[in-house]
């Protein structure tokens, strides 16, 4: 009997360019579900933090996020995604992340 080992590739989602996302890096919390995110494209934007990731997972200084601009203000966006240490390990072996926002090397 060969026992064989399968390699699980991990799962985890990308910034849907399509619709205008883009990874971010969260830089300060202002309170009242908001936090200061500075996104790929160099701009600083407000994140708004959505409840389900809010009951869920915590957002700390310095993790990486998939954030959505606003349409009607540039300057405000919603977060869509975090990643964990691992999938950012997995994201840097893969050269996922831009160079811009890269504070994980």
């Amino acid at each position: 009997m060969i026992n064989l080992i399968m390699e699980e590739e991990q799962r985890f989602p990308l910034p849907n360019k399509s619709k205008g996302e883009m990874f971010a890096i969260a830089e300060q919390h202002m309170g009242a579900g908001r936090i200061k995110v500075t996104c790929e494209d160099g701009k600083s934007r407000m994140g708004r933090i959505p409840g389900k990731i809010k009951k869920r997972k915590w957002i700390k200084n310095g993790d990486l996020l998939i954030i959505r601009p606003w349409e009607f203000q540039d300057e405000k966006a919603d977060i869509i995604y975090r990643y964990t240490r691992t999938q950012i390990a997995n994201l840097l072996r893969k050269n996922l992340i831009p160079d811009s926002i890269n504070v994980f090397t």
